[in-house]
């Protein structure tokens, strides 16, 4: 079953990244919280989804993979070509 209004999901975890503070990347597990009411698959599918249409953006730290906005960062203007 996936999530009836996955707009409405797409819109909640963006307004929930951007009023993050001093934070711009985020364990998947952090994204559950923002959809208590959701699966945590139909999360993850949405937050892959978003990573494809590129809103989202993966990190890796070699050991962890984070996952934040597009562009948002201290590291995102040390990785543009």
């Amino acid at each position: 079953m996936a999530i009836a209004d996955e707009q409405a999901a797409k819109d909640i975890i963006v307004a929930n990244l951007k009023k993050k503070k001093g934070k711009s990347k985020f364990y998947l597990k952090d994204f559950y919280k923002m959809l208590p009411d959701e699966k945590n698959r139909d999360i993850k599918n949405v937050v892959n989804k978003m990573v494809q249409e590129e809103i989202l953006e993966y990190w890796s730290s070699g050991s962890t993979t984070l996952i934040g906005l597009k562009g948002a960062g201290k590291q995102a203007s040390t990785e543009e070509d």
